[in-house]
């Protein structure tokens, strides 16, 4: 079996080290949520965010000066074109009369017309909310196991399936281990990792079965150089589409504003974790599958009984 492709590295032959790798990262993680766990936003845990806008510019210390004589040791946010934008995240519910002393401190300290909005996220609200994001992306990521499996067929369906949850489960891990904070937009963000992982995923599984149906595999060897072509065949146009976003995402996290900033974070990582498992995770995996197929069938011709004599 010969394909016109330069197969300039074996991905298939080196599917352990990938392999290995995944799982130490996917141990690391596990071992991160359970001692350490997520920092979790005020969408998923109770607590108040305060936004204002005072009459002029402010500056992070003065705001820290002003919450500190209140008894708080919350550290709040400035930013906006002339820095009159202040954002403050409670890890509590503030009572009526507590916020009624912060607002009127604003306003003494950075003028009467300072405005002010008031957001409260009861424990209730956030439970549910967390029970909600779970079973979205349970239920994503089950959809699209089902599309593939229709699709293509259950080799492919089930890669592709552990490499997106592997994709997701990077990212979580990853804000876990740097404690980077998880709100509904970083939710948002895992399930864009979703769609634009199985988008790799959907174009190199669809050159494996196009070359499997011209140039059939008879034995291992031709299935490694099979797969092996159809990642080069692909590897340009996978390069490329995830490029054109990862351009898009490093400047919206580099130039964007802060509220926006973990949400493009969270992509990137996404994007990058996407076009590795791809390549290294999805494609060797269905190798896997498919060979263990190829050594379950019988090897050809009547199998003769002991007792059977040889014409």
């Amino acid at each position: 079996m010969r394909f016109e492709t330069n197969i300039r590295y074996d991905f298939v032959n080196n599917r352990k080290k990938y392999f290995m790798f995944s799982t130490i990262l996917i141990i690391i993680g596990i071992l991160s949520l359970l001692i350490f766990q997520l920092n979790l936003g005020i969408d998923f845990k109770s607590g108040t965010t305060m936004d204002s806008v005072a009459e002029r510019s402010v500056q992070q210390e003065e705001v820290i000066a002003v919450l500190d004589e209140l008894g708080y040791s919350e550290v709040p946010t400035v930013g906006g074109t002339n820095n009159d934008r202040i954002s403050i995240r409670f890890g509590e519910e503030l009572s009526n009369e507590q916020t009624r002393d912060i607002q009127t401190a604003f306003k003494t300290a950075f003028g009467e017309e300072t405005s002010f909005e008031i957001n409260v996220v009861s424990a209730d609200l956030a439970r549910e909310l967390a029970i909600k994001t779970i079973w979205a992306i349970l239920a994503a990521s089950l959809l699209i196991m089902l599309y593939v499996m229709i699709r293509f067929e259950w080799r492919f369906a089930v890669s592709a399936n552990i490499a997106i949850l592997y994709d997701c489960f990077v990212v979580v891990a990853l804000f876990s281990i740097f404690r980077l904070e998880v709100d509904l937009p970083f939710i948002a963000a895992v399930l864009t990792t979703l769609g634009y992982s199985i988008n790799d995923k959907i174009v190199i599984f669809d050159r494996i079965r196009e070359n499997l149906r011209f140039n059939p595999a008879k034995n291992e060897k031709q299935l490694v150089e099979l797969v092996n072509a159809s990642i080069w065949q692909t590897m340009a146009r996978n390069l490329y589409t995830v490029l054109t976003v990862l351009i898009v995402t490093v400047f919206i996290f580099l130039f964007g504003s802060e509220s926006i900033r973990l949400f493009s974070l969270a992509i990137l990582i996404g994007l990058i974790s996407g076009a590795y498992s791809t390549i290294c995770i999805a494609s060797p995996l269905w190798f896997e599958f498919k060979k263990r197929e190829k050594k379950k069938k019988p090897t050809g011709g009547p199998v003769r009984q002991p007792d059977q004599p040889i014409v």
